[in-house]
């Protein structure tokens, strides 16, 4: 029987079965490689004390600090008289407050004594507006007692690692098993050429591996970090690399524009000129269009910077060239919006087939999943016959039944919202492998690009077209300033007054399938925090209170498409002063009339989801104003987080801020693959440098070798970081 490599060798052979478990369902690991590779956090050195200024709310941290203060007070609770033990530790710069309750009082009485000094490990919570850790797991780092002094011994050397931890799972936990995995580390397979290893200077794999777990100084920590960033990075880097390759070795149609055909006559007709920016990434498109392997593109671009008049440009060319184009919206309100207004630019050139339709014209058909049958039934013999050169529409357009007639192009509009199995599913409709065009509206900084989408060639829009108004934005903060939010409705009022509507974004809708999933919410849950301010809870609210008189509409993600589309009609022609909604509208919806957004609980939704529904006022010539309202106190992340919206217009600047605070997540497999982030060491905002030199050395040694038969290392590495899933996301992506 084959030996199974030292890395494979399952955790509970190594640390018995109970700690095995713990290991795989609080943290995935399940491998003495997935142990090895989790690396600490961070480092504390003996005698240093934590900061305690800024501890995250609401996440799981380790803290070293020292007792400075400890009291039993006795309360009367619901069960008669209980005693609470609190105490104050401190870093020097910062206290922070533990307390334990009942039973669980003694043994931290007795341990936690003034001048101790230990690790404390628990959740950061909110209690009278302070931050506090509930009971406390803690292990003693110096005193007289034996416990203490072995604690002491288990810590030996210089630096003391602190890792990812969970609850169930402390860093001391943590770090003991990886004292009884560490010797597995000499079997490691180093997945980087010795020659590259070499010329850039890094040490080999097992002794990074040893650097990082166990280092005596902060310079065996650089070594070791400067050495994993690579392997992250080029592994990665390879893998995408040999994408790329494998897309240049597949046909395609060259689809070019036909001189004097409808892209000219759609070009002849646009009552505007292009922006610089919009003739640029046309160009590159139309360059991929024109060659005979599939184009794989992304274009990225700020909030209304006329992504969806570059790809209808795109799609009317390949129309020209005698194929079918099909864009891919994430939403029937977007597919509808889409639908709407291609079809109004186009004007008598979106009426093929029909009385009045162009000399040149073609037919452009909606396909949803709320269709009538008739009308469904008509768009799918249009699409088969090739009578319609352009459909718009959501994932009813992957449904088996539907089938095209040349299918040249595929736009996927807000790439994020898709799993791969989709796009993919849409990409098999061509006879031959379409062009794909895939556009997001989210700014990702270049490194992201390089590393999330290294498959793709990228193109940045950046210029917003003339006529656009600025917007300004202000946090509102409900809880320390109620007359802050009293004034946002008053601000709200005056903009309808002067004849512009305002949309109000609440995070939750607050139907009967809300009040569900609220019951299943843990108790505890409900005692840290009240529930998401609800769509239908603050319509009701306004209607009948500061905004009484004026016309409001809900619009949620739940109601019928045909009442969803009803709204936005009567939204976008003025007939309704304000919409209350939920994300709903975050993409795409342009009603230029729209000037204020109110967005309630703001702290609860990311940066850029932020950037992307303020985006929705200021797209007329009246000024935008955007207010961020929220009941957090000011000097919580979350607030920190509303300041950055506030003070910047800058997607790009906001995209870079969203990634340092939530971390890239899995780079590979986008969330969609269930595996657990690829990147532990490799930050693609920092280390710029060491991925665009992976990304050179993966293409040149992928060129030489595609196969990867003279790397035998590099190839296992591969095979891990690319599960199953995951090789089917690059397959795909």
């Amino acid at each position: 029987m084959e030996r199974v490599p030292a890395l494979d060798e399952p955790l509970k052979k190594s640390l018995g079965p109970a700690t095995a478990k713990v290991m795989a369902e609080a943290l995935d690991l399940h491998t003495v490689g997935d142990l090895l590779h989790h690396y600490p956090r961070r480092y504390a050195e003996r005698g240093e004390l934590t900061t305690l200024s800024d501890l995250p709310l609401d996440e799981h941290v380790t803290v070293v600090a020292q007792v400075a203060d400890a009291r039993v007070l006795t309360f009367n609770g619901s069960k008669g008289r209980g005693q609470r033990l609190e105490v104050t530790i401190t870093d020097g710069s910062g206290r922070l407050q533990l307390v334990f309750f009942g039973k669980g009082v003694h043994k931290p009485h007795k341990d936690l004594l003034p001048g101790t000094r230990a690790m404390f490990s628990g959740k950061v919570s909110l209690f009278n507006r302070r931050l506090q850790l509930a009971h406390p797991a803690y292990e003693l780092l110096r005193g007289d007692g034996d416990e203490a002094a072995d604690s002491v011994g288990s810590w030996a050397g210089a630096l003391i690692p602190i890792y990812p931890a969970t609850t169930k799972l402390e860093s001391w936990k943590i770090s003991k098993a990886v004292d009884a995995v560490l010797p597995g580390a000499v079997d490691a397979v180093d997945p980087l050429p010795g020659a590259l290893r070499e010329g850039r200077g890094l040490v080999e794999l097992p002794e990074a591996l040893r650097l990082i777990h166990r280092p005596r100084t902060k310079a065996d920590v650089a070594t070791a970090r400067d050495r994993l960033k690579w392997d992250e990075a080029f592994v990665l880097q390879v893998a995408l690399a040999r994408r790329r390759h494998a897309d240049t070795q597949l046909p395609a149609v060259a689809r070019r524009p036909v001189p004097g055909g409808i892209l000219d006559a759609f070009d002849a007709k646009l009552p505007f000129t292009l922006t610089d920016g919009q003739k640029k990434v046309s160009k590159e498109i139309f360059d991929d269009l024109a060659t005979e392997h599939p184009m794989h593109r992304l274009l990225q671009g700020e909030v209304g910077s006329g992504k969806t008049m570059v790809a209808l440009r795109a799609m009317l060319a390949v129309v020209d060239s005698g194929g079918q184009a099909a864009m891919l919206a994430p939403t029937e309100v977007l597919a509808q919006q889409h639908h709407r207004s291609v079809t109004e630019m186009m004007g008598e050139l979106a009426e093929g087939g029909m009385l009045g339709g162009a000399e040149r014209a073609t037919k452009v058909v909606l396909l949803t999943g709320s269709m009538g049958v008739p009308a469904r039934r008509q768009a799918l013999l249009d699409l088969v016959t090739g009578e319609a050169g352009l459909v718009i529409g959501t994932h009813a357009l992957i449904e088996d039944k539907v089938q095209f007639h040349d299918l040249g192009l595929v736009v996927v509009d807000e790439q994020h919202r898709f799993g791969v199995e989709q796009r993919d599913a849409l990409r098999g409709k061509g006879k031959q492998p379409p062009h794909l065009l895939v556009m997001t509206a989210t700014p990702i900084p270049r490194t992201v690009a390089m590393t999330v989408f290294g498959d793709l060639e990228t193109s940045v829009l950046d210029q917003l077209p003339a006529g656009r108004s600025p917007i300004a934005s202000h946090v509102v903060p409900a809880a320390d300033k109620p007359h802050f939010l009293a004034r946002a409705w008053e601000r709200v009022r005056e903009e309808v007054g002067k004849g512009h509507q305002a949309y109000v974004v609440c995070p939750r809708i607050g139907d009967e399938e809300d009040q569900k999933k609220k019951a299943k919410a843990s108790a505890e849950d409900e005692a840290e925090k009240r529930p998401p301010l609800a769509v239908l809870d603050i319509a009701e609210k306004l209607r009948t209170g500061p905004l009484a008189g004026l016309r409001v509409a809900v619009l949620h993600g739940r109601m019928h498409p045909d009442d969803k589309d009803d709204v936005m009609r009567r939204f976008a022609a003025g007939e309704l002063d304000v919409l209350v909604a939920t994300t709903v509208i975050e993409v795409g919806v342009n009603v230029p009339n729209a000037t204020a957004m109110v967005i309630m609980d703001a702290d609860r939704f990311g940066v850029s989801q932020l950037h992307q529904l303020r985006g929705r006022v200021g797209r007329g010539s009246a000024p935008g104003l955007c207010l961020l309202v929220s009941e957090m106190p000011e000097a919580s992340p979350a607030r920190q987080r509303l300041n950055a919206v506030a003070g910047t217009l800058d997607g790009f600047e906001l995209s870079r801020i969203d990634l340092e605070q939530r971390r890239e997540g899995d780079v590979l497999g986008q969330a969609q693959s269930g595996v657990r982030s690829s990147l532990r060491v490799l930050t693609v905002i920092d280390d710029e440098e060491v991925i665009t030199a992976a990304r050179e050395e993966a293409t040149a040694l992928v060129l030489a070798d595609p196969d990867l038969t003279a790397h035998p290392g590099l190839r296992t590495a591969l095979d891990a970081l690319l599960s199953e899933e995951r090789e089917e996301y690059l397959e795909k992506g």
